[in-house]
């Protein structure tokens, strides 16, 4: 029996051997937004116990949003302009905004590959994108550990930014 499985741009198919009967496990049907941009722009305006975001940025001068790597597909063209927007708006300057792409022990990504995962030119073309890295450990901030005396290292971009 054939079998295609959703994997990557393209997907792949597997054969999978006569007597075999698989459960195929989808998820829920969702209502789509009708206006995806202006959802994310209303949350951030209107969150949900707390003021504008923009307001909470007042004062800050620094942020680093954390972005998932190419294997994590998340619509980040349609999350980070109204993000940078807010915290532009909230007084923090295009030069001190890092995206960082939390790779875990991935490789990192690069050039087209890196401005797919931002999904906005306009984004891309105007605040610094770096990758993390996980072996690097002078890249990080030791935390201390958890109760089970697990290490917990954070990359030093994202302890020393203000948001």
């Amino acid at each position: 029996m054939k079998v295609d499985l959703l994997y990557g741009q393209n997907g792949f198919q597997i054969d999978l051997p006569e007597g075999i009967n698989p459960t195929i496990i989808r998820k829920h049907a969702m209502t789509p937004l009708p206006d995806p941009p202006r959802a994310v722009q209303d949350a951030l305006e209107n969150p949900v116990e707390c003021p504008p975001l923009s307001q909470l940025f007042r004062g800050r001068r620094s942020a680093c949003i954390l972005i998932c790597d190419i294997t994590r597909p998340v619509p980040n063209g349609t999350l980070l302009p109204p993000l940078v927007d807010a915290l532009i708006s909230g007084g923090i300057s295009r030069e001190n905004i890092l995206i960082l792409v939390a790779t875990g022990l991935h490789r990192p990504n690069e050039g087209e590959e890196l401005r797919e995962i931002v999904g906005s030119n306009e984004v891309f073309d105007a605040i610094r994108v770096e990758n993390h890295f996980a072996r690097d450990k002078e890249a990080h901030v030791d935390l201390g550990e958890t109760s089970k005396g697990i290490p917990i290292m954070i990359d030093r971009r994202f302890v020393e930014a203000d948001l």
